[in-house]
């Protein structure tokens, strides 16, 4: 069984490797949406995979440094890409949770999906 929790936060971020002139090189922000999927076994006393507090719990201190800050001066995110900042969410969460995804939406309209791999 695979289970999420969703998350969102406000951030300003640039992306500073992208072509002169592109428009992401500026300043700007997003409300972003994090998924965090875990998988396992469905327990037959609790019904469930994990209680999904246990996801907040682990995602809170990740939520407090990205939360209404510049993402470019986060320790490991200079260059936050949706797809390097999904990268980033798992490496702190791998060893907490069972991850199987790590999805990251900065528009309504476009994302990315970690799964551990790369």
């Amino acid at each position: 069984m695979e289970i999420y929790r969703e998350f969102t936060f406000e951030a300003a971020h640039r992306l500073p490797q992208v072509p002169e002139g592109h428009k992401c090189a500026r300043l700007h922000g997003h409300s972003y949406r994090v998924q965090v999927h875990v998988v396992g076994a469905v327990y037959p006393t609790s019904g469930w995979v994990m209680d999904f507090g246990d996801i907040k719990k682990a995602f809170q201190p990740l939520h407090d440094q990205l939360d209404h800050y510049y993402l470019n001066e986060v320790p490991g995110l200079e260059n936050p890409t949706s797809e390097n900042l999904a990268r980033w969410v798992w490496q702190r969460l791998i060893d907490q949770l069972p991850l199987s995804a790590i999805t990251v939406r900065e528009t309504c309209t476009s994302g990315c999906v970690y799964r551990g791999q790369g």
